[in-house]
């Protein structure tokens, strides 16, 4: 049975990349860049190291699955900050949970979840397009794993209102991205209340990662936390039904400290945490102590935020009236809706050296048999102005006149 289930899993978007390009020669006129991968390529904040030196004797003790309090407190104090939250709301030792990472949690939720909800034909709900562990998170819990249609006349954000309901009574899990990866897209305060009124109604787990939330453009976007705030809800958990993801990968440039957090449900948190007691442990001491340091500290995220807007105005120079170019709401990608995306990637590698992801790796066919991303490519704005620039200008060349 898992045998078939992870044979019913397509491989992992980097790993196709891999085959398309692998026997393709890239341009030999400039060293090969990699516009891929969503990896920060700025360093981060010089108090990582520092904390991680003062805290240097702890790297020999077990973290305890739950974390430490001080991270958890630095947590809600974030969390209470950014999204505005009434004091005391979120609960800093039943609903705050470290992780190494938020990929590896993504993943546990539809296990959580899936067996919570217990029924044999269960479903998880993911957008399409979207980050690939959802699917497989949902395929490997035995679930059926469902995309839900997205387009850009929607702000690529899956129909909510067009659901059939006992698709809905049948989930065991909804997957949500706010800011969206690929697109970039915002979900507003209405959308998420929406998605939440749902998941209660149904009784389904409202799975929303938040990791790009810091990474803006004109104003934050809205968070899950935040949009639950004032609905009725039974019981005395405010945010029952939601679990959010947080990581410092993209917030604070430390992608390398596999640092994150899962927030919101008491109950689901429980379950989380008991899951990860026999299959996972928590960040290491010194690394709890360093990102507490960072989550404590807005100043670095704001300096950070601002260079992706200024990587987002050298991508509006270079491709402004090409390529279905649009500024994103949210996150550091561009979505380009170019004809053929693996056309695309494998010119631009071939003719540039520049390294970027056919959107089709990131859905998948719809009903009408069509993916939704087999007219786009995924470009991560992570490096530095002076590279991306000319790599831009080039990418403008090649996909708006086909040149070489």
């Amino acid at each position: 049975m898992l045998n078939a289930r992870l044979s019913g899993m397509t491989d992992y978007p980097f790993t196709r990349l891999a085959g398309l390009l692998g026997k393709v020669p890239p341009y030999t006129g400039r060293l090969p860049l990699n516009l891929a991968v969503g990896e920060p390529q700025s360093p981060p904040p010089a108090m990582v190291a520092d904390t991680l030196a003062r805290h240097a004797d702890e790297w020999g003790r077990y973290p305890p699955i739950a974390g430490t309090p001080e991270f958890r407190a630095a947590v809600a104090g974030w969390l209470g900050r950014r999204y505005k939250l009434p004091t005391g709301s979120i609960d800093v030792d039943r609903a705050i949970l470290p992780v190494q990472g938020t990929r590896e949690a993504l993943f546990q939720i539809a296990t959580v979840a899936a067996a919570h909800n217990g029924r044999d034909d269960a479903v998880v709900l993911f957008p399409n397009t979207s980050y690939a562990t959802y699917a497989a998170a949902g395929y490997l819990a035995g679930a059926e794993a469902v995309a839900l249609s997205t387009r850009r006349e929607n702000s690529f954000l899956p129909y909510l209102d067009q659901l059939d309901p006992d698709l809905l009574d049948r989930a065991a899990l909804m997957y949500l991205c706010s800011p969206s990866n690929p697109e970039g897209a915002v979900a507003d305060i209405d959308y998420l209340q929406t998605a939440i009124a749902l998941a209660r109604r149904h009784n389904f787990v409202l799975a929303v990662d938040e990791c790009y939330a810091e990474i803006w453009d004109e104003a934050p976007p809205p968070g899950t936390l935040e949009a639950a705030v004032g609905l009725k809800v039974e019981g005395d958990d405010p945010f029952a039904n939601i679990i959010v993801f947080h990581s410092l990968s993209k917030r604070s440039s430390a992608a390398g400290l596999r640092s994150g957090f899962v927030a919101g449900d008491r109950r689901i948190i429980a379950l989380m945490q008991r899951l990860r007691t026999y299959s996972s442990s928590a960040p290491p001491l010194p690394i709890l102590a360093a990102s507490a340091a960072l989550w404590s500290d807005e100043a670095h995220a704001a300096e950070i935020r601002d260079s992706y807007r200024a990587k987002i105005d050298l991508a509006e120079t270079a491709l402004e009236g090409a390529v279905g170019f649009y500024r994103p709401a949210g996150g550091f990608f561009l979505w380009l809706e170019v004809g053929d995306g693996e056309q695309a990637a494998v010119r631009l590698w071939r003719d540039a050296a520049i390294r970027v992801l056919p959107g089709a790796y990131l859905g998948r066919p719809d009903a009408d048999g069509v993916n939704p991303g087999d007219r786009f490519i995924r470009l991560a704005l992570v490096h530095d102005n002076a590279t991306l620039g000319p790599a831009l200008g080039r990418v403008a060349e090649l996909l708006s006149t086909g040149g070489h």
